[in-house]
């Protein structure tokens, strides 16, 4: 165990005792408010922002820039991603003043020895997420003892109890500030702050991951058909319930409130 971990487990408790605490201590503040006062509690340590820098990331992107602009935001760069959504992130950096950005990717050997061709993700998407993905985005939180999300109680039924804190494998805390918020506060934070939209979410992208494996949505459909279509597939795999990844459809129970349904942040 990290030494700063050890200290947090020696000075505050375990893992599962500082959530209980700071869900009770921040249960009736604002997204805002959960913010600022986390980005600055004992209890939390090392804390980073992980960014898809997808269609709604730009509102804790935002927050983060407002609040304390030098917290760490890690960026998992696939290889497979849009050029839209790395011009996104650039546009991001320069606007929001972003001052540490930390775009992570998968080694270049492993890539070489696994999927030489860049073709696994027609053969096996939870091998290529793993791969791109899940893995890397492991090593890189190594450093942290906490991770800052943009999940939300709305996005999935097995949503529907999202806290603003959660406990990660007894590891590490997640912090889900947005936990409380509707769609309509997320477009109406984007309009009054002024922030710039994702481009491909006026092509019909409103869900944005990789490009081999996301199209467009159609009137009615699903915000996240176009994630996998045609497969059972719902995640890529950073977020878990019950220490395991999350693959596919769960049922609806009190351990499946970490199902990850959206993006990063």
């Amino acid at each position: 165990m990290p030494h700063e971990a050890t200290r947090l487990r020696e000075e505050f408790g375990t893992v599962d005792e500082r959530v209980a605490r700071l869900n009770a201590r921040y249960k009736n503040h604002s997204a805002t408010s959960v913010l600022e006062l986390a980005l600055r509690d004992a209890e939390l340590g090392r804390i980073a922002l992980v960014s898809s820098f997808g269609a709604e990331s730009v509102v804790l992107l935002h927050m983060i820039s407002v609040i304390k602009p030098t917290t760490p935001i890690v960026f998992i760069d696939t290889q497979m991603l849009f050029q839209e959504t790395i011009d996104y992130q650039l546009e991001l950096i320069e606007k929001l003043d972003l001052r540490d950005v930390r775009r992570i990717q998968p080694t270049p050997a492993t890539v070489a020895k696994i999927d030489p061709d860049g073709t696994l993700n027609q053969r096996d998407t939870d091998a290529c997420c793993s791969l791109r993905k899940t893995v890397p985005l492991q090593e890189a939180m190594d450093g942290y003892d906490a991770w800052i999300t943009g999940r939300k109680r709305f996005q999935a039924g097995t949503r529907a109890a999202l806290d603003f804190f959660e406990n990660e494998l007894d590891t590490r805390i997640k912090i889900n500030p947005l936990a409380h918020w509707a769609p309509e506060d997320v477009k109406d934070y984007m309009i009054n702050n002024r922030l710039p939209r994702h481009p491909l979410v006026a092509k019909g992208y409103p869900s944005i991951g990789c490009a081999p494996c996301t199209s467009p949505v159609k009137d009615g459909e699903d915000p996240r058909a176009g994630r996998w279509r045609g497969q059972e597939k719902i995640e890529c795999g950073i977020h878990f319930v019950d220490g395991k990844m999350v693959r596919g459809p769960l049922p609806v129970t009190d351990s499946t409130v970490g199902t990850e349904k959206g993006d990063a942040a």
